[in-house]
């Protein structure tokens, strides 16, 4: 079958016709990939970066880890699911034994495998994956945008993660790619007051714009002191969120912030970034912290219910919908005028 394989340990990636079928295990449903959605770390991972080589990949792999489709076998001891059914993928494999799943926290799993990285991932016709991480799609939502629920989960986590501090709040998003615009819509539809987003790319800085954000540049605007001048009664921003992964973002959105302020980090800085510790942690009370993946399952639940009442529109997201075969250009159309790029392995569908 057709499929994105990551075979070593250096930059790139392969297009191929002739990958064995996925073999299916006793919990596992076969899935026929209906849309995979190409990610920033898909792109680190074709780069070969040090954010990528840290994720420890098992070679060779099928790429892939946004990825809806349909159901068309399932193990002999699934139960949750059957042939036909239209699933969502959950990406992170918990193994449901080690101390953080057994207090709730599986996100964030000692054991965690992660799909397209330790187990082959969605960029092929089929993928055979364990029941455990399927999550079925309300008949109002297409399996285009059951692709980007992984993603947009990041998105609702990171918000969750600031204690929902968005509502009637000033906030900040740093990266305005598929995953930064989310955290714009949310914050929007739970009542922030306002929002900046701070991105490099004219195209991706429209559609922030477009959103209701009000936008700026980082490197023809002064970020810190436009969120100080707009906000002088608290001094700064009220809640700030870096999706870019940028090493030089964090420091800004630290300086931006008000005091006891909240900063929730996103994306994976390919280098360790220093922080001033006594400056902004201690003396101006701002808390910050991590994300990495999506509350299971409760951001899922939470997700499903906003795109089915209709309140949130992923699919005005998709810039550009590709063949699988047109992998390498779906990565050089992340850092170009492009957002959200989905593969569909099983060919594109017709309008």
């Amino acid at each position: 079958m057709k499929a994105i394989v990551k075979s070593r340990a250096e930059q790139g990636a392969d297009f191929v016709t002739d990958r064995a079928e996925p073999v299916l295990q006793s919990t596992d449903v076969l899935l026929e990939v209906a849309a995979a959605s190409v990610c920033g770390t898909d792109r680190e991972l074709y780069e070969w970066t040090p954010s990528a080589q840290a994720f420890n990949l098992r070679l060779p792999n099928v790429l892939g880890h946004e990825v809806s489709g349909t159901v068309v076998e399932v193990g002999k001891d699934v139960t949750r699911f059957a042939v036909g059914d239209r699933l969502a993928l959950e990406s992170h494999v918990p193994c449901y034994r080690c101390y953080p799943c057994s207090v709730g926290d599986a996100h964030n799993c000692a054991n965690m495998l992660l799909l397209g990285m330790h187990i082959d991932g969605g960029f092929a016709e089929r993928t055979a994956v364990p029941e455990s991480i399927g999550v079925k799609l309300p008949d109002s939502v297409s399996l285009e945008v059951g692709a980007l629920m992984e993603g947009a989960g990041v998105a609702w986590t990171a918000i969750a993660r600031s204690g929902f501090a968005v509502n009637g709040a000033n906030v900040l998003v740093s990266g305005c790619g598929p995953v930064g615009l989310v955290i714009i819509q949310l914050s929007l539809l739970m009542g922030a007051a306002s929002v900046v987003a701070v991105e490099p790319n004219p195209y991706r800085r429209g559609i922030a714009e477009s959103l209701g954000a009000t936008v700026l540049d980082p490197f023809n605007d002064d970020v810190v002191d436009f969120c100080r001048t707009a906000n002088p009664r608290r001094g700064g921003v009220d809640v700030a969120f870096e999706v870019s992964a940028a090493p030089s973002a964090l420091p800004t959105l630290l300086d931006a912030v008000r005091r006891e302020g909240d900063v929730v980090t996103i994306g994976h800085p390919s280098r360790a970034v220093p922080i001033d510790i006594a400056a902004h942690i201690n003396k101006k009370g701002i808390t910050l912290r991590g994300v990495f993946g999506r509350r299971l399952w409760s951001t899922w639940e939470d997700l499903s219910q906003m795109l089915e009442s209709g309140r949130l529109d992923l699919s005005r997201l998709i810039t550009h919908r590709l063949e699988l075969s047109d992998f390498d250009k779906a990565i050089e159309l992340l850092t170009g005028d492009a957002n959200k790029v989905v593969l569909f392995p099983n060919g594109v569908p017709s309008k």
